[in-house]
């Protein structure tokens, strides 16, 4: 593992199902340290497996809110990945960053519709999402609209994606 040398950092990985914004997230904290906070790990820890009505969306957030909160204000970088489809949600999330007094990042994951097909068909160990869970989250996403870095899965290697997040929270901490 190569620790990141710019400051504690908040870094969000937004994407809807088959993205591959959980295995994008999972390898980039193993290579460049930080906590990996997962919607679906947390959800699945939390017992709401198929549990998806916003009472226990909003559970599983504030637990992911939290788990990002503590990790910053022990001077860990957090690497969360959800779907964010909601803007609420993704102001949530920076909000934490702010008031920790570090600097957020985002990254959107795609991938073409027939590759999320594919890569739906073959069951996750977290997600439950299935290519109609896909159509249902598309339909109801908020466009993300702060500055991010956008990454196509199916056009790029797993290493690629990882060394571009990396250089773009690099370039952004450098900026004055």
């Amino acid at each position: 593992m190569v620790k990141m040398s710019n400051p504690t950092y908040l870094l969000l990985i937004a994407g809807l199902p088959g993205s591959g914004k959980s295995t994008v997230a999972r390898i980039f904290a193993e290579q460049y340290g930080g906590v990996h906070i997962s919607s679906d790990s947390t959800r699945k820890a939390m017992n709401l497996r198929g549990h998806f009505d916003p009472d226990d969306k909003k559970k599983v957030y504030l637990a992911m809110l939290d788990k990002a909160r503590t990790a910053l204000l022990a001077g860990q970088n957090a690497i969360v990945d959800s779907t964010f489809i909601y803007a609420d949600v993704r102001n949530a999330f920076e909000s934490v960053a702010r008031a920790c007094g570090v600097p957020f990042f985002w990254v959107e994951m795609r991938a073409d519709e027939n590759s999320i097909r594919e890569r739906l068909k073959t069951p996750r160990t977290d997600s439950e999402a299935d290519f109609s869970v896909y159509l249902a989250l598309r339909a109801q996403s908020e466009p993300l609209r702060a500055p991010h870095l956008e990454l196509w899965s199916d056009k790029l290697s797993l290493e690629e994606m990882v060394q571009a997040i990396y250089h773009y929270t690099l370039s952004l901490s450098a900026s004055p």
